[in-house]
């Protein structure tokens, strides 16, 4: 396949939309394969960004002046754009935070600071980035709650016989990712809500690392919350996304206190502002909010399916050529999986293939991924990630894998 363009899409236009990809690293073409940890920028966020702090740069919702009004429009046609991505019922059910992980604290903070009690219990699955972990640990502490986890099988999939047993009477909420950032593995949410809700257990979804991969439907899911960050999906950094069911929002207590987020103060007391804004404490990053819509559009523009068929392709090929490899085994070996390959070489330490590659100027993803348990459960300190975009190409695959022979030779 190696030289075969890749079916679908036109990559030489779309990688003319990503100016990073233009450059040498250590005097070789970048390719660019962590893109698990964050993708590249189209020129459409970039442009976005630059137009808001070049024209129309001023602090919303507040403001009655033309700059002011204009930044308000565009930074509310953020959240209707999202809105419209993740098939939420309403605007009011979209939240802005810096990204996944204080989506989830916010959450454990607040809905879990009201529900959840001494001797209650919170699942968590065996594939958790720390993020959507120690947040509920943390809770677990302060209340004296349980923690309990859905263990994972050999080929880091989940082992679902099992949680009909792990949820009992006690049990709160389940909060699991859509897919693993360490390993790839596409969850069955879906039927983990289903389970969950049977039992009247609530449920939150990490989808940092599914949002550009996959088709997400918060209303078909009947997801209780989904968190999500723009920087995993074409989009800027610092921003993320916290979808709610309206009426557990509403349930909710502020999560900071400060401006936007009142309805009234007086020097005795205060009350709050109508969703969304009750969480939106302070002056939001609306430069970045605001470039979100372009990082959506982007998506749009070439269709989930069709990005998804590219990714497909490139994992496929690239599972193929590392697996021979000698000494190489992948980790992560679900039948669901979005385009990462996890894996260790016998005899070499991640961190100094990853050191060659990059003299090679090859980009990949070395350690523990923010996974340590996962980590644990096989046995390994961490892994090599690779992790593949809709930029990407089989030459680019290629170059990883005599990458990966060189250093191979060099080290052994």
């Amino acid at each position: 396949m190696s030289g075969t363009k890749i079916k679908g899409l036109d990559l030489t236009t779309i990688r003319e939309e990503f100016p990073v990809l233009d450059q040498q690293v250590n005097g070789k073409p970048l390719v660019y394969f962590d893109n698990a940890a964050t993708t590249q920028k189209p020129k459409a966020v970039i442009d976005s960004l630059v137009s808001y702090y070049s024209s129309y740069n001023a602090n919303i919702h507040r403001g009655i002046h033309t700059l002011a009004e204009k930044a308000t429009a565009a930074f509310e046609s953020t959240r209707e754009a999202i809105r419209a991505f993740i098939n939420a019922s309403s605007t009011e059910e979209i939240i802005f935070t810096k990204g996944t992980t204080e989506s989830i604290n916010l959450v454990a903070a607040t809905w879990g600071k009201e529900n959840i009690h001494k001797g209650d219990e919170i699942i968590v699955s065996g594939l958790e980035h720390h993020s959507n972990m120690v947040p509920w640990q943390i809770l677990a502490a302060e209340k004296g709650a349980i923690v309990k986890i859905i263990p994972v099988n050999a080929n880091g999939e989940l082992i679902l016989s099992d949680l009909n047993n792990l949820i009992t009477d006690k049990t709160k909420i389940i909060a699991l990712n859509h897919v693993s950032n360490a390993l790839g593995t596409i969850n069955p949410i879906a039927e983990v809500i289903k389970i969950a809700h049977s039992k009247n257990v609530k449920v939150l979804i990490d989808g940092a690392q599914a949002v550009s991969h996959l088709d997400i439907d918060v209303q078909k899911l009947d997801a209780d919350f989904y968190a999500f960050s723009g920087h995993k999906m074409y989009g800027p950094t610092g921003i993320g996304i916290l979808y709610g069911k309206k009426a557990l929002l509403e349930e909710m207590p502020p999560y900071q206190g400060g401006g936007e987020m009142i309805k009234e103060v007086t020097y005795a007391s205060c009350s709050f502002n109508e969703l969304p804004y009750k969480f939106e404490a302070g002056t939001p990053n609306i430069a970045d909010a605001i470039a979100l819509k372009a990082s959506v559009d982007f998506i749009n523009k070439f269709g989930k399916q069709a990005i998804r068929e590219v990714e497909n392709q490139l994992l496929e090929y690239a599972t193929q050529k590392l697996s021979a490899i000698p000494g190489l085994t992948i980790k992560g070996t679900a039948k669901e999986k979005v385009s990462v390959i996890s894996f260790v070489i016998e005899g070499i330490h991640h961190q100094d293939l990853g050191i060659l590659l990059d003299q090679e100027g090859i980009a990949i993803r070395t350690g523990h991924h923010c996974t340590q348990p996962l980590m644990g459960h096989f046995g390994i300190p961490g892994t090599a990630r690779a992790s593949f975009a809709v930029y990407n190409t089989f030459e680019e695959i290629d170059r990883l894998e005599a990458g990966i022979k060189k250093a191979v030779k060099m080290l052994k």
